[in-house]
């Protein structure tokens, strides 16, 4: 049974312990909150180091004030790109609303651009996507129960935009989400041979082959290993990678139910790796088997998210420099249901990017109020039995 049933008892229980030490003379000081300052040997520098010619992060910033306005997020910089395309757009989308993009593949499309999409049944009567198929643009959709979860763009079959972001007003405006650009044949290679599949071939989730072009490769130096659920076994390549971990693992979820990577995360905290993380607070609370108490009950530093929309991130940082990113969520749905994609790269400049953006949420993130109570009640048990009794004075964390 979960312990979150159990919390009005716990008020109660410390209502009627102070009340009692009271009369003990016991001195009742409740833990401070923890800090939500970066570690000074983690201070992130005032100037990012340049990231490789052929790679590109955004992030949407849910806090800003355009935001509210719905204008400035990554979208327009997509849908810039896509207007720069001169031969083909294939779009593999698990929902999709977006203005920006939707105007911006009419416009290929009228003026000869070849323009495919891909997308979740679940969401195929969107307006604007039901405008897309109206205006001639073919769209194919995956008739299952597993998810069609992609969210990334091949244009000009020269570069990929890909990331954790659906292509929504929510996606861009109200969630934390990243996007990444790369310029690179291979990862070009990779998720095409992914879209086509669906595409022409309309093999999804475990009808999907073991077929990825490029699992393992360098870009002018950098590693960069692109992986496909359920064909690839993704969790098994997550794993070996969180065993090596040497310093630190930092990790953005959005939704975190699988066993295995928090057995690992664990594992690397229990050696001495320090390890920190921000779950979305929805996803936390409703998921049935989720790792959220999991980590709290082994200590670690885990936090829910302050965001008003959803912290939709799937990012585990590595040592500062190996960046996981990707639509693929810490679940079993994702590993052997869902149509998902996963990027691993290994770049300083990009893994420096990633650890602004946790601190970034972490700071803004609400740290477990019952980790609060466990400390409360042990050391309230210990000095009602103490013989160095003076007062009764509770203080609340500051």
């Amino acid at each position: 049974m979960s312990r979150f049933r159990f919390l009005p008892l716990a008020f109660l229980f410390i209502l009627a312990s102070v009340l009692a030490c009271e009369r003990l003379n016991v001195v009742v000081t409740a833990p401070a909150a923890p800090s939500t300052r970066t570690p000074p040997d983690k201070a992130l520098t005032l100037t990012a180091p340049a990231l490789p010619s052929w790679l590109e992060v955004y992030f949407t910033d849910p806090d800003a004030l355009q935001s509210a306005r719905y204008e400035g997020g990554p979208d327009e910089t997509l849908a810039a790109a896509i207007d720069r395309a001169r031969l083909t757009v294939d779009v593999a989308a698990y929902d999709f609303n977006l203005w920006s993009l939707r105007d911006a593949l009419l416009r290929a499309w009228r003026r000869g651009v070849q323009v495919r999409m891909v997308v979740e049944s679940d969401n195929l009567d969107r307006p604007e996507i039901q405008q897309l198929i109206a205006a001639g643009i073919p769209v194919i959709d995956d008739r299952r129960k597993g998810l069609m979860h992609h969210k990334f763009v091949i244009i000009d079959r020269s570069e990929v935009w890909v990331g954790s972001a659906n292509f929504t007003v929510g996606g861009f405006y109200r969630d934390h989400n990243a996007l990444l650009c790369l310029r690179s044949q291979k990862v070009v290679s990779d998720y095409l041979a992914e879209f086509e599949e669906m595409f022409l071939e309309y093999r999804f989730g475990s009808d999907s082959l073991a077929n990825t072009p490029y699992p393992s490769f360098f870009v002018n130096g950098v590693s960069v290993e692109v992986y496909f659920a359920p064909e690839d076994g993704v969790a098994e390549h997550l794993v070996s990678l969180i065993e090596r971990a040497q310093h630190t693992i930092y990790f953005l979820a959005y939704s975190f139910t699988s066993d295995t990577l928090s057995a690992a995360i664990r594992e690397r905290a229990a050696a001495g790796v320090r390890v920190a993380g921000v779950l979305d607070a929805d996803q936390a609370r409703s998921n049935e088997g989720g790792e959220y108490e999991t980590f709290l009950q082994e200590g670690l530093d885990v936090r829910l998210d302050g965001n008003k929309g959803l912290m939709h991130h799937k990012v585990i940082l590595l040592d500062s420099c190996t960046v996981v990113t990707g639509s693929y969520n810490f679940s079993r749905s994702a590993e052997e249901r869902n149509d998902e994609n996963l990027l691993i790269i290994r770049n300083c400049a990009l893994g420096e990017q990633f650890e602004r953006e946790f601190w970034r949420i972490y700071e803004k993130g609400v740290a477990s109020p019952y980790g609060f109570i466990e400390t409360f009640l042990a050391g309230l048990t210990a000095r009602m039995f103490s013989s160095a009794c003076v007062r009764t004075a509770v203080q609340q964390p500051s």
